[in-house]
């Protein structure tokens, strides 16, 4: 059974920086696509970002793009999600989550087959 456990959220100012981790263990991570999502209060979960099991490939949400990068370390079993430029309407409960198809970076949560507990990101103005 695969675990991923996310770290790295917290409070930060409008324009701060944070970067997000997730740790896997128990599986193949090496061979998983990751993603990371997010869920706001009254909000359905939505998908932020996406990496392919080599790294080659990225996929972001329109919201994201130009602000966040996500990467992964392979021989560290985590993925990494880096955040500049916060603003307020980022905050979130981000998810980490591992797809076990390979080739293919889906933006729908159903798709994924493991999930981390969430870490709670607020940006304050």
């Amino acid at each position: 059974q695969v675990q991923l456990v996310e770290s790295g959220g917290g409070l930060v100012q409008a324009g701060g920086s944070l970067r997000l981790s997730c740790a896997a263990s128990g599986g193949t991570f090496s061979s998983y696509t990751m993603g990371w999502f997010r869920q706001a209060p009254g909000k359905e979960r939505e998908f932020v970002a996406a990496i392919s099991w080599s790294g080659g490939s990225t996929y972001y949400a329109n919201s994201v793009k130009g602000r966040f990068t996500i990467s992964r370390d392979n021989a560290k079993n985590t993925v990494y999600l880096q955040m500049n430029s916060l603003k307020p309407e980022d905050t979130a409960v981000y998810y980490c989550a591992a797809d076990r198809r390979r080739g293919v970076l889906s933006t729908t949560s159903g798709e994924y087959d493991y999930w981390g507990q969430g870490t709670q990101v607020t940006v304050s103005s």
